[in-house]
């Protein structure tokens, strides 16, 4: 199957391992040239220039880079039971869902290859000496250099104590979560405001329904890749589950306006990207839903921390206001000809989603529902919002105020003149 490199990229830098073997792969690599270098010379002549750096015997050298591959690996290991017992806590406090966000942070993946790639090359280096050398014949120029890395990995450890502490912090987490989000959406809608011409593809009875196979999450699609199979096809497609939904099999993926053979639905597959979870960078719900669930967490008894919840409101708002400047449906257009439909979660499931979520856990705190109404007014007032989104709004509005009204703690006479 032809997977374009754009998605094959995707799915493996998204893995854990993949800068980890990256830099390691070049520590070995950078072992090889060392020893490249060797054989013309070079510690010659760094004896030669600078002899203060040269070592004098063969056990200096072994001690010296067993010392650093001994400290490296405990300071490995430390780096990492100190990653597992935030996340643990990270968890506990605030959401097990934001786990696979803060594990594939690429700085601290970069982090552990530099490690790992050091280590490796401190212990080939070691097994290339003889203890019994003379100093003219001691590697010293590669010693020298595995010293070198052995000080930036000291750095690198510096830095991930600091960025650790920094992450793990709910209100960084909360920024992280809601940039990925906008930056999604922004793309969206820059993409969008390039459509021309009438936006609208009717499926038909006519149309062909096809299911796939497989199972999992639908993570992302190719454009390019959408568009050129429609045109060497001569057919519309329309893809019926959003993005970040999971595809269960014999459930109808996608319809067509011409009919598929096994061989072009096999080709049409080979540019969809599915996976085992969420992506957040290529799915915009994951934001609204790591948010609700950090403030379902902040409501609950155990934690109780309405400061968490009121702030990640903040940063719903400002997504649900970005949201509301993008249409329902995600339409692909080729020459000013739409060929392609995307399903799309609505504005007004996706406020449904969050909402019913948000009542369930909040109507007991009078300033979160406050905070909520204040939400919703704010998103009513945007400008340019079209009558289904206001209608959608008012409807959580009403429901809302519902809620609260029949509870004892609210001021009701205030909550309906405010916001009824």
């Amino acid at each position: 199957m032809n997977i374009p490199f754009k998605i094959y990229l995707q799915r493996i830098s998204s893995k854990i391992a993949f800068y980890p073997s990256l830099l390691a792969v070049l520590g070995i690599f950078m072992v090889v040239c060392m020893i490249y270098l060797e054989s013309l010379g070079i510690s010659q002549s760094l004896q030669e220039y600078v002899p203060i750096l040269v070592l004098e015997d063969g056990d200096t050298a072994l001690t010296i880079l067993g010392a650093c591959i001994g400290g490296l690996i405990s300071m490995m290991v430390f780096s990492f039971s100190m990653v597992m017992l935030l996340l643990s806590q990270a968890s506990s406090n605030f959401s097990p869902r934001l786990l696979p966000g803060l594990i594939s942070n690429k700085k601290h993946q970069v982090i552990l290859g530099i490690y790992i790639a050091t280590i490796l090359y401190n212990l080939l280096i070691l097994l290339s000496i003889n203890p019994s050398s003379s100093k003219s014949e001691l590697p010293a120029f590669s010693v020298l250099i595995g010293m070198v890395f052995t000080v930036s990995c000291l750095v690198a450890f510096i830095y991930f104590i600091h960025s650790i502490s920094q992450g793990i912090q709910i209100s960084n987490i909360m920024v992280r979560l809601s940039q990925k989000a906008k930056t999604h959406l922004q793309k969206s809608l820059e993409e969008e405001s390039k459509l021309m011409g009438n936006l609208s593809l009717k499926v038909t009875e006519d149309w062909r329904s096809y299911s796939l196979s497989r199972t999992g999450y639908f993570q992302d699609y190719s454009v390019k890749e959408l568009i050129q199979f429609c045109e060497k096809f001569k057919t519309k497609i329309a893809i019926e589950i959003p993005k970040g939904f999971f595809l269960q099999k014999e459930t109808v993926f996608f319809s067509s306006e011409k009919p598929l053979n096994e061989e072009q639905i096999e080709e049409f597959t080979g540019f969809i990207s599915f996976g085992s979870s969420e992506l957040v960078r290529t799915n915009y719900l994951l934001g609204f839903k790591q948010l609700t669930e950090i403030i379902n967490k902040a409501m609950s008894p155990a934690v109780n921390d309405p400061g968490t919840a009121i702030n990640a409101i903040d940063y719903l708002t400002e997504l649900f206001a970005l949201r509301m400047q993008k249409k329902d449906t995600t339409y692909i257009q080729h020459k000013e000809v739409i060929v392609a439909q995307i399903a799309t979660v609505s504005l007004e499931e996706l406020l449904q989603q969050v909402f019913s979520s948000l009542r369930t856990y909040c109507k007991d705190d009078p300033i979160i529902v406050q905070k909520l109404l204040e939400m919703l007014q704010y998103l009513q007032n945007t400008s340019k919002v079209s009558k289904s989104y206001q209608d959608a709004l008012q409807k959580q509005k009403q429901n809302l105020l519902k809620e609260c009204l029949q509870e004892s703690k609210f001021d009701k006479s205030f909550v309906q003149q405010r916001y009824a």
